[in-house]
């Protein structure tokens, strides 16, 4: 299956970054973890480890963002699960004006991804990496769980980030134009919301993997973009 072409291009990316500064406030009140956090919270998954290799789902930003080099990874579904956009950020990829949005796993559907096999001499510091980045913060802890997920090789638990309890706050109840117009103009001190979407759909399409709601977004966002921005019409039609 040979990848799509994007309308969500690296110029469109371009346009929607500007320098944003980190501010001390931009932990929104959040206990970020010492490294005896650190230490406990890494300790916590491999115990809760089930048998056999450690496996981790990635969905997002962990397949074209890796922090760890698989032993291998295949393709994987979580039935019952759905990635949408639909964590707010008031920093990192957004501002408290213009809120940004990352993608967590809500109830209903399939999601499709990549199981990656953590080698084993690697467990220690492939789990260690991914408590400091994707859940630095004590609040955060309840983001990570273990999920079930059907593969060719018969089916896997996998640990997994942004899968939150139902009683967090998420903005589950956006549509798809709410959801364009806001990663459309929001950015962060790490980046802006539309390059989040178009890395991530970008390597979707390089596995194989097609999500219609995102590609219907990245269209959305894209020509939200060639609306709002100085000298996008110029993109029109790229």
């Amino acid at each position: 299956m040979s990848p799509r072409t994007l309308h969500l291009t690296p110029d469109h990316v371009a346009l929607t970054r500007r320098v944003v500064e980190r501010r001390p406030e931009d932990s929104g009140g959040w206990t970020e973890l010492d490294e005896a956090g650190i230490a406990d919270a890494t300790a916590g998954i491999i115990a809760q480890r089930p048998p056999g290799p450690l496996w981790v789902f990635a969905y997002g930003s962990l397949i074209w963002k890796p922090i760890f080099e698989p032993l291998r990874h295949i393709p994987a579904a979580a039935r019952g699960w759905h990635r949408a956009f639909c964590i707010e950020l008031t920093s990192w990829r957004g501002t408290p004006d213009a809120p940004g949005l990352m993608m967590g796993l809500l109830p209903g559907g399939t999601c499709k991804g990549l199981a990656q096999e953590v080698a084993e001499d690697a467990v220690g510091d492939v789990v260690e990496a991914l408590v400091r980045r994707e859940t630095p913060f004590r609040e955060l802890l309840p983001a990570q769980g273990w999920i079930r997920l059907d593969t060719g090789e018969g089916p896997l638990t996998a640990l997994v980030y942004y899968a939150p309890p139902p009683e967090e706050d998420l903005r589950a109840d956006l549509t798809l134009a709410e959801t364009a117009a806001m990663i459309a103009q929001a950015c962060g001190h790490a980046g802006s919301s539309a390059e989040y979407l178009q890395e991530t759909v970008a390597a979707l399409e390089s596995h194989g993997i097609r999500d219609r709601h995102l590609w219907q977004l990245q269209r959305q966002v894209a020509e939200m973009i060639e609306r709002t921005y100085p000298g996008a019409s110029t993109l029109k039609g790229r």
